[in-house]
């Protein structure tokens, strides 16, 4: 079941109908059986997966919890356990093909007359992210930072729990599962601004993001050799904005569909456009994820201590106090295995070793910012990092690392910025769409406030607002495409 659909619509409305009104034991369980419906509304038997995982994950951090300390070799081995039964799942659904077609180049390379059978594997719907959360559960608890939850209705609500279920945002088992053992009294904000942050959602999918496909899908389907310089930057751009108006559209009904019940979960994006570096865009971009890598990824191989978890922050966080050399380290093989979640291809880790060289490079270029306080300047920063970070799409979206490089390359010729070869309305839509944006984030920061200062005029810019939201919502609303993380 996607979420734009009138199908998701009439589901929602019946859900949040009986949350409000069923007992707490009863309630849960029509929240699970709820859960498995909208996943099962793809493909029944691959929840058959997702509790495989949910009941590891289950009995090893009761285990874990009632093994002594002091007994580390037990409580290491029930750990491995997890992360061998989810990461196996994830790899053999994910990466199985992937894996074998590189081992077979490998043994071809070497003229060794052998080669790996090719299996093709469906990949099942939100398994990058449900196993995600599902390991960040088993090691919190093997940490010590929250307790085994002795209830598999309240465990596997949290793993199945419907509106982050598919594409996040990443929940953490501490801040969600209090929230959904105790329902709090109903206020009708909670539908409101539910509500409203849904039509935000639909806005962003089907009238922006789904208007944009056709232009980057055209746009790459064309012989990279074909392009322009110009070429480049406008399908960079294009699609830079297609996949943050996609996800994002994706979050602002996840998260409005758990505010409908008063449950909050975390927010995925904070105008990661307007970072000044790429440190501040991770901390804006896909907060879940990246806060999720820090936590369990990056700070372990970096050798810091994790002594506590949160979904905020983002991946820059909390490494002040370990040495360069560690921190390098960590930050090249968590990019690495960052971009490789992404998608099976190596097309996604140059896009992960690429952010990662940025980074590294800010960070060398610490000592020159601060003697020279004009690259200090937000809108300096502002103006390297938006055309770098759009650049970062190009491998993200590219289909091989022929293409990337060769789309890259155009851009280092002076003759290729003097022609272009696509339809001009592509321009023009990427030009009015940067504009919007940008048009957007300025009336945030300069009027929003003042407007709502004054009652009135805050209530007819509402009114106004969601009029027009509304009428485009269902003048565009029907499922043309799935959202572009459904296939992480």
């Amino acid at each position: 079941m996607v979420f734009n659909s009138v199908t998701f619509i009439i589901f929602l409305t019946s859900v949040i109908t009986f949350y409000w009104f069923l007992p707490k034991k009863i309630r849960m369980w029509m929240l699970l059986f709820a859960s498995c419906i909208f996943y099962g509304f793809w493909r029944w038997e691959y929840l058959s997966v997702m509790f495989i995982s949910a009941l590891t994950d289950y009995f090893t951090a009761i285990e874990i919890e009632k093994t002594p300390l002091k007994n580390k070799k037990r409580r290491n081995g029930l750990l491995a356990i997890t992360l061998v039964v989810n990461l196996g799942l994830l790899c053999y659904f994910k990466y199985l093909y992937f894996f074998t077609e590189n081992a077979n180049s490998v043994l071809n390379f070497f003229n060794i007359d052998f080669s790996l059978p090719l299996w093709r594997v469906i990949l099942p719907f939100g398994i990058s992210f449900y196993t995600f959360e599902t390991i960040s559960y088993t090691v919190d608890v093997f940490r010590g930072l929250i307790k085994a939850e002795r209830s598999f209705l309240n465990y596997g609500l949290f793993v199945t729990f419907f509106p982050k279920l598919v594409a996040g945002p990443i929940q953490r088992a501490g801040e969600l599962l209090p929230q959904l053992k105790e329902r709090p009294s109903f206020r009708s904000i909670y539908l409101a601004e539910g509500l409203r942050r849904i039509l935000c959602g639909l806005f962003l999918k089907v009238v922006l993001a789904d208007n944009i496909s056709p232009f980057v899908d055209e746009g790459f389907a064309q012989n990279a050799a074909t392009f322009s310089a110009i070429d480049v930057w406008m399908l960079a751009f294009l699609f830079g904005f297609q996949i943050y108006f996609d996800f994002s559209a994706y979050s602002h009904i996840a998260v409005g569909a758990a505010q409908m019940m008063g449950i909050t979960i975390p927010e995925n994006f904070n105008y990661p456009y307007i970072a000044s570096s790429f440190k501040d865009f991770w901390k804006r971009w896909h907060i879940s994820l990246s806060s999720w890598i820090r936590d369990y990824l990056y700070l372990p191989l970096s050798n810091v201590k994790v002594v506590k978890t949160t979904g905020a922050g983002g991946i820059g966080e909390g490494l002040e106090t370990t040495n360069q050399q560690a921190k390098t380290k960590g930050l090249f093989l968590t990019w690495a295995i960052m971009g490789l979640w992404h998608g099976a291809n190596w097309t996604f880790v140059f896009w992960g070793v690429f952010h990662a060289t940025v980074i590294f490079c800010e960070r060398k270029l610490k000592p020159l910012r601060d003697r020279f306080p004009f690259f200090k300047i937000s809108l300096v920063g502002w103006a390297i990092t938006l055309p770098l970070v759009m650049l970062s799409w190009i491998p993200f979206r590219a289909k091989s690392l022929d293409d990337t490089f060769m789309m890259l390359s155009k851009l280092a010729s002076f003759k290729n910025y003097t022609f272009y070869t696509m339809r001009e309305n592509s321009y023009i839509v990427t030009a009015v769409v940067t504009l919007l944006f940008l048009s957007n984030y300025l009336a945030m920061i300069f009027l929003e406030d003042r407007i709502k200062r004054i009652p009135t005029l805050s209530f007819a810019v509402n009114c106004v607002r969601f009029t027009i939201i509304i009428i485009f919502v269902f003048t565009f609303l029907r499922p043309i495409s799935q959202f572009i993380y459904f296939q992480f």
